[in-house]
C-alpha cells in the first residue's frame, strides 16, 4: 500500500519553491536519500526520503511552490526484510555515523541555533573530498549576538558541499553531504594538541567525586560570570551542567540590569540630543510623544535577541541547562528544587558558584508597589509627577537620568558629600554642573529614616545637613543603596565552604574556594560589582577546573557610570593614590580644546592620566563627557601594559575624535600639548 511522503518542516516560510526533482516513478529509494531540493529567498534545502521503498507517483515538479505538509510523492514501503531500517531525523540535530562495515552517504544539518530564525554563514572550511572528523568545525555562523561553529559528529568524507559564504541558513537546513562508513583508518584524524595542563595541589578539603558523576563542572547561576564560565568549560572538552532559577539565561545584568537599562538610556539620550543640542546648530523639533509601551517593546526586543543567543550558544556547547534553584548536600551533590516541579540530585566532580548578588532593601521601608529597586525601576510602569531615588551611585543616577528626562521630578538623596562615591569629586562635579537643572533637588550629607505608605504617596522622613524640615511624600520611591551578595542561600556549609555572615565567599587568585573542587566568581566574591570582571573570573575558573594553570591577576578593572555626561576610570583613581600615601603625577586635557567635541557641543567633559612621577608610568586615568565608557579602554589597556605617557604621547591617534584626548593628556603630561596654552616652565 502506497503512502504519501510531505514536506517536513521548514520554519517559518508560507511557500518555498522546487528547484530539483531527484527521482522518477519507478525509482527504488533509501531511507534519508533526497528527493527534492527546495529554495527560499534564504537557503536551498534538501527533502529526504524517511522510507525505503518504490515511487509510485510524484506529484510536484520544478517551478512549483509547496508547504509545510505538502504531498509530493508516493511511496510503496519494501518489506521490512528488505528496507533499510528508518533513522528518526527529526530525534537528532545532527547525523550519526553508520556502521563502519557499510557505506553510506548521510545530511550533514544545521543544528539547533536557538530563536533565531536564520543566521549568515561567514566561513565554509570544507571542501568536497575532505576527509572530516568528530567535532571538526565544518562552518562558521554569525547571529546578532556572536559568531558560532557548526562542528562535525561524524568521522567521514565530504562528497557535497551544499552553502557558501554568504548564504543564510537556519536550523535543518542541509550544509554538505558525508560518505560514511568506509573511511579507511589512515585517514583518523590525529588527537589534537592541548595546552599542557598543569598539575594544582587541592587542598585537603576536597573529597574524591563519585566514579560516575552526572558532569565534570555544574555552574549555579548564568550571569555573565556564570554562563562564560560554563562556555569556557565546554570549550575546553569538560561535560558542563548550568543551573539557573530563571527561564532565560544572563542574569541580572542581561535580563534586569545593563543590558535594558543601557537601552532605556540610548532612549532619553536621542531624545535630549534632539531637544537640547541640536537647535543650537539651527534644526528643532516638536514636542515629542512619549509612548511607553513602544519604549518597554524596544527594551523588551534587546533583551531578547541577547537571551535567545545565549540559549541557542549554550546548546552548540551541549551545556545542560537545568532551570531550577541549587543547593548543596554535599561536596560532590546538589539538590535542585526544579523550576517545573520536583527535586533533583546532581553529582559533579567541580563546581563553579556563580550565584550574584541581590539588591538591598531598607528594613523600615513599608512593602508597596510604588517603592521599586532597579527591577522594578525598568519595568516602566508610568512616569510619576514625583519620584525620590535614595542612592547617588551609579544605578541611582541611571534610573533619575531615565526618568527625568521622560517627565518625573526627580529628587535624590545621597548619605556621601557627593555622587558616585569611589569616584573623583573632580569628575562627579563636571556631572553636577551639567545636571543643575535636571534633577529636582540633591540632598547630599543626609538619610533617609523612615516611610509610611499613604493613598496620596509615601512619606519619607530624612535626617541630615540638607535634610528638608518637614517629611516629604512622594509618588515613587527608588532604593538603589547597593547590592548583597546570595552566599548565605546556597546552604554552602554543607560542602565545607566558608561564607562570611554578609554572604560572600573568599577565593584564591584562582577563584578556589577553602574546598579545593569548588570555585567562585563575581558578584559573591566580591567588589566590584561588575559583569566585566565576573566574566574573566569565570574564564580563569573553568581553565582552572580543566587543568590549566591560569590566575585572576589584574591591575585595574575599569568602573563606567553610563549617565549624562558619562564618567569612566580605570586604574589608580587620585582618591585611592591620597589615601594610600602613593606618589602621583596627574595630566588633564579639558575637552573645551577638544575640536569633536566642540563639534558635538559636549565640551563639557575631560580626561585625566594619572602616573608615576619618576618612571612616568601610567598607574590610572578617567574620562567624563559623552561616551566616556567607550573611551577608557585605551587607559586600562595602557595600566595593564605599564605603559609610560611616552607610549601613549607618542601613538597616533584618529582626529578629530574624541579618543584622540587619552593621546592629548599624555602630551599635556610631557609638555608637549600643541592644543593649550604653553605649559609654565617648571
Amino acid at each position: 500500500m502506497a503512502i504519501e511522503i510531505k514536506i517536513p518542516n521548514i520554519g517559518n516560510f508560507d511557500a518555498v519553491d522546487v528547484i530539483d526533482v531527484l527521482v522518477n516513478v519507478g525509482d527504488v529509494v533509501s531511507v534519508d536519500q533526497n528527493l527534492l531540493t527546495l529554495e527560499s529567498d534564504k537557503a536551498s534545502m534538501d527533502v529526504p526520503s524517511d522510507q525505503a521503498g518504490k515511487i509510485t507517483e510524484i506529484l510536484v515538479k520544478v517551478g512549483d511552490q509547496v508547504k509545510e505538509g505538502d504531498t509530493i510523492a508516493m511511496i510503496e514501503p519494501a518489506s521490512y526484510e528488505d528496507a533499510p531500517k528508518a533513522q528518526d531525523t527529526a530525534a537528532s540535530a545532527t547525523p550519526k555515523a553508520a556502521p563502519s562495515t557499510s557505506t553510506n552517504v548521510i545530511d550533514i544539518i544545521i543544528p539547533n541555533i536557538g530563536n533565531f530564525e536564520a543566521v549568515d554563514v561567514i566561513d565554509v572550511a570544507i571542501n568536497v573530498g575532505d576527509t572530516i572528523h568528530k567535532d571538526q568545525n565544518l562552518v562558521t555562523l554569525e547571529s546578532d549576538k556572536a559568531s558560532m561553529d557548526v562542528p562535525s559528529e561524524i568521522d567521514g568524507t565530504i562528497t557535497e558541499v551544499l552553502i557558501k559564504v554568504g548564504d543564510q541558513v537556519k536550523e535543518g537546513v542541509v550544509i554538505a553531504r558525508a560518505q560514511v562508513g568506509a573511511a579507511p583508518t589512515t585517514a583518523q584524524a590525529a588527537p589534537k594538541a592541548e595546552p599542557k595542563a598543569e598539575t594544582i595541589v587541592e587542598p585537603a578539603a576536597a573529597t574524591a567525586a563519585p566514579s560516575n558523576v552526572d558532569c565534570d563542572v555544574v555552574v549555579i547561576g548564568a550571569g555573565p560570570g556564570g554562563y562564560s564560565a560554563a562556555f569556557r568549560a565546554a570549550d575546553l572538552g569538560l561535560k558542563v551542567a548550568l543551573i539557573e532559577r530563571y527561564s532565560t539565561l544572563g542574569g541580572v545584568c542581561l535580563n534586569v540590569g545593563c543590558i535594558p537599562s543601557k537601552a532605556l538610556l540610548h532612549v532619553v539620550k536621542a531624545k535630549e540630543e534632539a531637544e537640547k543640542h541640536l537647535k543650537h546648530a539651527g534644526i528643532y523639533f516638536d514636542a515629542p510623544r512619549i509612548e511607553l509601551d513602544e519604549i518597554r517593546n524596544y527594551k523588551s526586543s534587546v533583551v531578547s535577541k541577547l537571551t535567545g543567543g545565549l540559549a541557542a550558544m549554550a546548546k552548540m556547547r551541549k551545556v545542560d541547562v537545568i532551570q531550577g534553584v541549587a543547593t548543596f548536600k554535599d561536596d560532590h551533590h546538589l539538590t535542585i528544587q526544579l523550576s517545573e516541579g520536583g527535586e533533583r540530585t546532581l553529582s559533579f566532580d567541580k563546581a563553579i558558584i556563580a550565584a550574584g548578588s541581590r539588591a538591598i532593601h531598607l528594613p523600615f521601608m513599608p512593602e508597596d508597589p510604588r517603592i521599586i529597586d532597579s527591577t522594578g525601576a525598568l519595568e516602566l510602569r508610568e512616569i510619576p509627577k514625583r519620584m525620590l531615588v535614595i542612592g547617588g551611585g551609579i544605578i541611582g543616577l541611571e534610573m533619575a537620568t531615565v526618568y527625568s528626562n521622560l517627565g518625573a521630578n526627580v529628587e535624590i538623596v545621597e548619605f556621601t558629600e557627593g555622587f558616585i562615591p569611589g569616584a573623583d569629586r573632580d569628575l562627579t562635579k563636571i556631572f553636577e554642573k551639567y545636571n543643575k537643572d535636571r534633577f529636582t533637588k540633591t540632598m547630599f550629607k543626609t538619610k533617609v529614616v523612615g516611610a509610611e505608605a499613604l493613598p496620596e504617596g509615601i512619606k519619607v522622613s530624612f535626617e541630615g545637613d540638607n535634610a528638608p524640615s518637614e517629611p516629604q511624600v512622594y509618588d515613587y520611591v527608588l532604593v538603589a543603596i547597593g547590592r548583597a551578595p546570595n552566599g548565605l542561600t546556597l546552604n554552602a556549609e554543607n560542602a565545607g565552604v566558608n561564607v562570611t555572615d554578609r554572604g560572600f565567599i573568599n577565593v584564591d587568585k584562582q577563584m578556589r574556594t577553602n574546598v579545593g573542587n569548588i570555585f567562585a566568581i563575581g558578584d559573591i566574591v566580591g567588589q566590584p560589582m561588575l559583569a566585566h570582571k565576573a566574566v574573566h573570573e569565570a574564564h580563569v575558573a573553568a581553565e582552572v577546573c580543566a587543568g590549566h594553570k591560569r590566575f585572576f591577576d589584574i591591575k585595574q578593572i575599569p568602573s563606567v557610570a553610563y549617565t549624562d555626561p558619562e564618567i569612566s576610570w580605570a586604574g589608580l583613581t587620585e582618591t585611592e593614590a591620597k589615601a594610600q600615601g602613593i606618589a602621583y603625577e596627574k595630566a588633564v586635557f579639558p575637552w573645551s580644546a577638544s575640536g569633536k567635541a566642540l563639534a558635538s557641543s559636549r565640551e563639557e567633559g575631560m580626561t585625566k592620566l594619572i602616573f608615576d612621577p619618576e618612571s612616568k608610568t601610567i598607574l590610572g586615568g578617567a574620562v567624563v563627557g559623552i561616551n566616556a565608557g567607550d573611551l577608557i579602554g585605551e587607559i586600562a589597556l595602557a595600566v595593564e601594559m605599564c605603559a609610560d605617557v611616552t607610549d601613549i604621547a607618542h601613538t597616533i591617534h584618529p582626529h578629530p575624535t574624541l579618543i584622540e584626548s587619552v593621546g592629548m593628556a599624555a602630551e599635556v603630561a610631557e609638555g608637549a600639548c600643541t592644543d593649550l596654552p604653553p605649559a609654565k616652565k617648571k
